[in-house]
């Protein structure tokens, strides 16, 4: 039984963690990724390239940055973007050295051809480390953006008192940056209700205007991953120094499979990829060869409340290669949708226990239930529950890739989530309830890998 995805974005084989540098450039879209080509492990970090005309269909280029002997990057090249400077795509990333104990330097690099096939990495840093006098000790993955006329970065942030912060740069000048000050950190009231005050870190921070206003995405780091969030708020600039206002948020997926978030501000939309990582054991996943996976391109915005819209790309429509009955055998990949008024169970998985993955659906409650309890994870976790709104009829979205599979509640809620099916279970859509509309295709034909 193969659990590897084979329409989302992925290295043909080894590991592969944090999205990085989504950039629409001519006419493709190009995607990098955190990967060690040697083995699935996370060290000896690279940049992987993968790139597509459609979202849907991705071809991937192989190695695009590679740690430079000597260079401030030797140890890896860990999470950034792609800015257009001038006309030059240009890498943004966080460097580190043999040495770096979780602080990074950030790093240059510029495309050398407009397929951005070959990189020219810059052998000094244009930030060598953290301020000073903030006692700063987690420092990485810058992010480049523009409010009121100019170019901006910013980096996440961890301190010595155990506050996470994401700290921010004036960088008009892609080569000369300035520290602007601290865009926000944990003590923000609206942050620790949100965010919770587990995290000593916040990394991969995101920011992309929406709904009148800017939000603000980041990953929660407590010395491993924990999970993401995202906040909704204004941006305040004030002598040169600019500050986050917030006044909502929450997860940015409900699931327990998502992480280091990164986003694209594409034409009139916004376009954000996830890193799903195995939940399973390591002598497993060093037996398969491979490890990590990219979601599929999601477009998010806020609602006039100001909660998260989130619905997945519509470019990946495409990829609906044939059309299923309402009930029977499910393939490996599938692309399923179900409208219901009233209560409603689909059924996924039947394990030779008699065990059903399963998504329930109960519109005047307003919940989306997925029953995972017969596929348990490493950390026990068993039900999620989404909510929306309640009294109102119910549309659930469901992206099944391998391993990946990716829930969709209207566009109120979204969760990632990794089931690995097993030799003797059978994979099969069933469904109960009396008000009920249900449409299932099969995906194909797969990336190349």
């Amino acid at each position: 039984m193969s659990h590897r995805p084979r329409f989302r974005v992925r290295p043909p084989a080894n590991w592969m963690n944090d999205p990085n540098g989504p950039v629409r450039w001519g006419d493709r879209y190009h995607l990098f990724y955190q990967h060690n080509p040697d083995a699935p492990v996370h060290t000896n970090v690279h940049w992987g390239h993968a790139s597509s005309p459609d979202l849907a269909h991705w071809d991937d280029h192989g190695i695009a940055l590679r740690p430079v002997p000597g260079g401030p990057d030797e140890a890896g090249c860990w999470s950034g973007c792609v800015v257009d400077d001038d006309g030059v795509a240009t890498a943004v990333y966080s460097g580190i050295d043999h040495a770096h104990q979780g602080l990074s330097s950030i790093c240059l690099a510029v495309a050398e051809d407009d397929e951005l096939l070959a990189w020219k990495q810059l052998p000094e840093p244009v930030v060598a480390g953290p301020p000073p006098g903030l006692d700063v000790t987690m420092f990485r993955d810058p992010f480049v953006f523009r409010f009121g006329g100019r170019r901006w970065a910013l980096v996440g942030a961890g301190h010595g008192d155990g506050t996470p912060s994401v700290l921010v740069y004036d960088c008009e000048d892609l080569y000369a940056w300035r520290f602007a000050g601290v865009l926000l950190d944990g003590r923000d009231p609206v942050a620790t209700r949100v965010l919770g005050a587990r995290a000593i870190g916040w990394e991969c921070p995101q920011l992309w205007q929406s709904g009148g206003g800017w939000t603000l995405a980041v990953a929660l780091w407590d010395g491993d991953p924990l999970s993401t969030a995202y906040l909704a708020g204004q941006l305040v600039e004030n002598d040169g120094e600019l500050r986050f206002s917030a006044h909502g948020g929450g997860p940015l997926d409900h699931g327990r499979d998502f992480y280091a978030p990164a986003a694209l501000q594409d034409t009139g939309r916004t376009l954000l990829w996830g890193w799903s990582w195995e939940a399973r054991p390591r002598e497993e996943v060093n037996r398969a060869g491979w490890s990590g996976v990219l979601t599929a391109p999601r477009v998010v915005d806020l609602h006039p409340d100001g909660t998260l819209r989130v619905t997945p790309a519509p470019e990946l429509e495409l990829l609906r290669a044939r059309a299923l009955l309402d009930t029977g055998p499910l393939p490996p990949a599938y692309d399923l949708l179900v409208t219901a008024r009233s209560a409603a169970t689909v059924r996924l998985l039947r394990a030779a226990s008699g065990a059903e993955l399963t998504v329930r659906i109960d519109p005047s409650g307003g919940t989306v239930t997925l029953d995972r309890t017969g596929w348990p994870r490493p950390d026990g976790g068993g039900a999620l529950v989404l909510s929306a709104a309640p009294g109102e009829p119910l549309t659930v979205r469901v992206l099944v890739d391998g391993s990946l599979l990716e829930l969709f509640v209207g566009d109120r809620a979204t969760a990632t989530e990794r089931v690995y099916q097993r030799p003797d279970d059978i994979a099969e859509l069933a469904v109960t309830g009396t008000d009920v509309e249900v449409r299932c295709w099969e995906l194909g034909p797969p990336n190349p890998a």
